[in-house]
């Protein structure tokens, strides 16, 4: 069931929702609204002509970084990554869900292709998913509203939360991101062993 805006007052102040920073213009009637970060990572096509899941494609892609004067600039067709400003997380009783914001979706933008799931225990800044499938570029700006995040209760506690402690043994990937990261679909195709080390090295 997804939370009301009281129940989601209840949850943060028992320390089951944070979102920070966080004003009290950001609630909604089910959910809190969200916004930009100055962080977008872009794949460098001039570089590179196909994507390999089984390859690392943090290569293949160039991060931009905007200020609050110049804005990013995003074509018809084209893709990026980028971040919601804030850090978002949930305890292993919650989930996240984010979802686009109507004004948002009336210029042609797309802010999730498929993952705006936040998992129990996780607390980050959620990754934005980019596309515009408008005729026109889009101008975007750090601190705009972009996005919104509603929340619901899960039948019982997580066994297993979406954390650094877990992050082996569940194959998690952006356990705690504060930058937009490349897919990291290429350690799905590693065997076990080849897991452990590369964790240790980056450890």
């Amino acid at each position: 069931m997804i939370l009301s805006d009281r129940d989601i007052q209840l949850a943060m102040e028992a320390g089951d929702i944070s979102v920070e920073p966080y004003t009290e213009n950001m609630m909604q009637p089910a959910s809190i609204d969200l916004r930009l970060d100055k962080h977008f990572l872009i794949f460098d096509t001039n570089a590179n002509f196909v994507i390999d899941p089984k390859k690392p494609i943090d290569p293949m892609m160039k991060e931009i970084v905007i200020d609050e004067e110049t804005p990013f600039v995003l074509h018809p067709g084209e893709f990026a990554l980028a971040m919601i400003h804030e850090t978002t997380g949930v305890s292993d009783k919650y989930v996240g869900r984010l979802e686009g914001k109507s004004s948002i979706g009336r210029m042609g933008l797309l802010i999730h292709v498929t993952a705006g799931f936040l998992d129990p225990g996780n607390c980050l800044k959620m990754t934005l998913e980019l596309h515009n499938v408008a005729n026109l570029p889009i101008l975007l700006y750090y601190k705009m509203p972009i996005a919104q995040i509603a929340f619901e209760k899960i039948s019982s506690p997580s066994i297993r939360s979406y954390s650094k402690d877990n992050a082996h043994a569940l194959n998690s990937k952006y356990v705690g991101d504060m930058k937009p990261r490349a897919s990291q679909m290429w350690r799905n195709f590693l065997t076990e062993e080849e897991r452990k080390n590369v964790s240790k090295n980056e450890d």
